[in-house]
């Protein structure tokens, strides 16, 4: 018999996990279980949110639609939340990536990906203002408005050339050991307890025109797994 791959084995334990269970489905819990099953969900989730955003567009688009499916606002809209008054210079390397020379003018911008009361993601954006609208610029200076929001008349599209994994709720290996031993190295506590940062993403955003319009890196948090059973009452 062919081993199976990761994916497909948290795939398999998440399905049997929660056709054997007669309590309220995960998200109705708060905070999350730390044991087997509660740590499994959450490895699921991590890692779906994980492959959506690769395969998506635009991060904006993906968290939205995170939100809303998983009912964590009444009015599911990704706001971003501007850090004023910081600056980060990019490297030369930046430069490279975006394709532009020492002097041309690079605009950075702080935000805090909100929706509802949820922190989804922070991201740092190194965009080239040349590239974009006059309106569009604007808008990035003066508004909230998600940097995907703003940028999507130019069709955007993009290259993800980093991603680092900061938690797994399951340890390497997890699929070959029994629940036990994988508790016994985990100790357990009454809630998961999961760090900010889950995960990161580096990405390089071209418009429609294969041009590279900013440089991205993004840090996913665990407010992504903060299903508010609440909002999703009638």
């Amino acid at each position: 018999m062919r081993r199976m791959t990761r994916r497909t084995a948290v795939a398999g334990l998440v399905a049997t996990s929660l056709a054997m269970s007669v309590a309220a489905p995960c998200w109705a819990r708060a905070p999350w279980p730390d044991d087997f099953v509660g740590r499994l969900e959450a490895l699921a989730l991590v890692e779906t949110l994980n492959a959506e955003l690769l395969a998506g567009r635009s991060a904006t688009a993906v968290l939205e639609k995170w939100c809303a499916d998983h009912h964590m606002a009444a009015e599911p809209r990704i706001v971003a939340h501007v850090a004023p008054g910081v600056v980060a210079p990019p490297g030369a390397e930046q430069r490279e990536r975006l394709q532009i020379g020492a002097e041309e003018q690079v605009k950075y911008r702080r935000v805090a990906l909100r929706c509802g009361e949820h922190t989804l993601s922070e991201a740092d954006n190194w965009y080239v203002p040349a590239r974009l609208t006059p309106e569009m610029n604007r808008a990035l200076e003066t508004s909230d408005a998600p940097f995907g929001k703003v940028i999507a008349p130019l069709r955007p599209f993009r290259r993800t050339f980093s991603v680092e994994m900061r938690w797994s709720p399951l340890p390497a290996g997890w699929e070959s050991k029994t629940r036990a031993t994988i508790m016994r190295e985990r100790p357990k506590k009454e809630a998961l307890d999961a760090p900010h940062a889950l995960f990161e993403h580096r990405a390089i955003v071209h418009g429609g025109d294969g041009k590279p319009i900013s440089e991205v890196r993004e840090t996913y948090t665990n407010e992504i797994l903060d299903f508010d059973a609440a909002a999703r009452e009638p």
